[in-house]
């Protein structure tokens, strides 16, 4: 960051979105870690950070008489984590704009750091209000986008707020510009083979990430619920595997643009299989083509995981997205383990390899192999746009 922080107050979009227990305790400060630097070095060079950042969608999950439930959604619950972390007492606005956010900034010192409530207790948030923007705008002097895992969202505290400041009064915080810089090394760099590796559990919602990727990869690796899908396309029996009927079609078409690209695509082989969608079912291993009824796979069996992970440690280049199964159940989550470990193993040989999406990166931290990756993205829908070709609307704002 090229900015003078001495004696000005930063703003600074964080994405502090964390998951939180039925305590109110944070169960994973990745989000709040990758911030630190930033906050950091505006403290070290003489300024006073301000920070901003949304909490899950309060707007979308309302109680039942309509209100906002500001007690599940608050930030506050981030107050005593951030401060043990930064080593610096926190300080709390309870709301995000109006006379207590104004008088709590306005007193702020260098030095010092305030957080402020939940963005998206504000409709005017998502709606990217410019007004609310201006408002949010006025509580600092320089403007700092370091919230990667929100800058895909047109929202006022992610991209109008930006217009409110000069070209010289607002930069891109360090995760931010570690993430865009990581994603352009994945993406121009020509060592091949590339291979991606895609989870998840629908098709539909990695349509044009995979179209995108087509044009790219040598080797294509698909897992997870949307594995099943292409396996119905290629006339398999999946019993009762989730499988999205309307995309067949689709399926079957990214399969022939692969072969006519010349791109290997390798759907898993085998599968763990299960009675019911639970942890408790009764499970076993099945061919993938050759599903029981009233059978579902939830995880890709032993020979897949051998198979996969031959093509991973022959990778220069890797790109993993979304889980192999359902990895939040210990008796389906090996699969995803599997590959976790292949891709830090290929890492460790001098393949350059990026991580996104939830349950992928949760599996590489849960292993102890975060470490082991070249880059663990802390935003899964950004990056996934990103490296769909689009333009991030928070990316795009600073720039201009």
């Amino acid at each position: 960051m090229q900015l003078d922080f001495n004696g000005k107050k930063a703003l600074v979009r964080v994405d502090f979105n964390v998951p939180l227990n039925a305590e109110h305790q944070v169960t994973d400060d990745n989000r709040i870690r990758a911030a630190l630097p930033t906050i950091r070095h505006i403290l070290d060079t003489g300024g006073a950070a301000i920070l901003m950042s949304h909490l899950g969608r309060p707007q979308k999950k309302r109680k039942e008489d309509g209100s906002i439930d500001r007690e599940k959604f608050s930030l506050r619950y981030v107050v005593e984590p951030l401060s043990d972390l930064l080593g610096v007492p926190v300080q709390f606005a309870g709301s995000t704009v109006g006379e207590e956010a104004r008088a709590k900034a306005e007193a702020l010192e260098p030095g010092q750091v305030l957080l402020l409530e939940n963005t998206r207790f504000q409709a005017e948030e998502e709606k990217g209000d410019p007004d609310f923007a201006r408002q949010l705008a006025a509580l600092g002097d320089r403007y700092v986008n370091d919230a990667f895992g929100s800058a895909h969202r047109a929202h006022a505290s992610t991209t109008v707020v930006a217009q409110y400041f000069e070209p010289d009064q607002r930069d891109f915080g360090f995760l931010m510009k570690s993430e865009l810089e990581h994603a352009q090394k994945l993406m121009e760099d020509t060592s091949k083979p590339f291979v991606a590796i895609i989870g998840g559990a629908k098709v539909s919602d990695k349509i044009q990430l995979l179209d995108s990727l087509l044009q790219q990869v040598d080797h294509l690796l698909i897992g997870g619920g949307m594995a099943y899908t292409f396996l119905r396309a290629q006339g398999g029996e999946v019993g009762k595997s989730l499988v999205e009927e309307d995309k067949l079609d689709l399926a079957r078409q990214l399969l022939e643009q692969a072969r006519q690209k010349g791109v290997s695509v390798h759907l898993p082989a085998d599968s763990i299989i299960a009675d019911a969608f639970s942890n408790e079912a009764g499970h076993r291993q099945a061919d993938s083509m050759s599903i029981p009824e009233g059978w579902m796979g939830l995880d890709i069996g032993e020979q897949a995981r051998k198979a996969f992970r031959t093509v991973i440690l022959d990778a220069r280049r890797i790109l993993w997205n979304g889980p192999m199964g359902v990895f939040e159940m210990p008796n389906f989550a090996e699969g995803t383990k599997a590959v976790a470990q292949a891709v830090a193993d290929a890492t460790t040989q001098g393949a350059f390899s990026l991580v996104g999406g939830g349950d992928s990166v949760a599996a590489v931290n849960q292993l102890g192999l975060a470490g082991a990756i070249s880059y663990v993205s802390t935003g899964g829908g950004a990056m996934l746009e990103l490296l769909e070709g689009k333009t991030l609307p928070g990316v795009a704002a600073l720039e201009d």
